[in-house]
């Protein structure tokens, strides 16, 4: 870092106000930015080429943590970087979300090449998606759960995950933490009629199944499930609607023993996702 580079010092500065607000959802979308701290998260979006358009470090981290970035990533650390501004510690530390912070807050534009806000009701859509793995969330609104339901999907090949409207904030900063990076090229549509997503997918020729407990749920792995199956996972506490079931072709639960009544979401989807698709998959 240039030895002249001026240290910010105060909560008022009006970069740092701007950078605070983003752990807001409202500021978030007023911008179309997200925050993220950490090491790993600004390595993976400078490897899957986000537009960073600022980059916060801390005072006494400023010098290692240009050099190691340099060193990982082949280039000079801030290259296409909108800004780099240096935080003494103390400011630093009262604004990271991180418990220990590692040194380093960015933030990054909106995915919009990946994530949106869509309608996308029809079959014919739907045909356009025909050697797509979907799977469809509905109502996760814790946003750990679903920035760990991101990272499973990646990691077991989900090329598109559909989720209700009322769904956690993916850009929320501990989705995005959660998510280990995942998010950053993971395709997500939000739509504000899941069922009749739904039923543009059956149209298509897709099975839709509700992850749900009910009396013609099937044991997951107790029938054979075909290319092109679907399934919607749904709250963490009260599972999924009326009426996404009954847009369903059928139910399946996940067999267990009767010393829990229910899987985390995250850990029930990534079962439920390997079953569906992770199974198919040549990694």
């Amino acid at each position: 870092m240039d030895a002249n580079c001026e240290i910010i010092r105060s909560r008022q500065n009006r970069t740092v106000v701007e950078l605070c607000k983003l752990s807001d959802k409202k500021a978030r979308e007023a911008t179309k930015a997200f925050r993220f701290d950490g090491i790993k998260l600004f390595e993976e979006a400078v490897r899957k080429h986000l537009e960073v358009t600022l980059v916060a470090l801390r005072e006494s981290n400023a010098a290692r943590l240009t050099e190691q970035l340099s060193q990982k990533l082949g280039r000079a650390a801030f290259d296409g970087v909108g800004r780099v501004l240096v935080l003494s510690d103390e400011l630093f530390d009262k604004i990271s979300e991180e418990k220990s912070p590692e040194g380093i807050i960015s933030i990054a534009k909106y995915i919009d090449k990946f994530q949106k806000n869509v309608t996308i009701y029809n079959s014919a859509e739907f045909f356009e998606m025909k050697n797509e793995r979907i799977v469809l969330l509905e109502s996760v609104r814790d946003p750990v759960n679903i920035g760990a339901i991101i990272r499973s999907a990646a990691a077991i090949g989900a090329d598109r995950l559909i989720i209700s409207a009322d769904c956690a904030d993916i850009y929320n900063p501990r989705a995005v933490r959660a998510s280990m990076g995942t998010l950053f090229d993971q395709r997500i549509d939000r739509v504000n009629d899941l069922p009749a997503a739904i039923r543009g997918l059956r149209e298509s020729g897709r099975r839709v199944f509700a992850a749900a407990l009910n009396d013609k749920a099937e044991r997951l792995g107790s029938f054979p499930l075909r290319d092109g199956d679907c399934v919607v996972i749904g709250n963490e506490g009260h599972g999924l609607s009326d009426e996404t079931v009954a847009a369903c072709d059928g139910s399946v639960i996940i067999p267990m023993t009767d010393r829990a009544e229910s899987f985390n979401a995250a850990v029930a989807a990534s079962i439920l996702m390997w079953e569906f698709i992770g199974q198919k998959r040549t990694f």
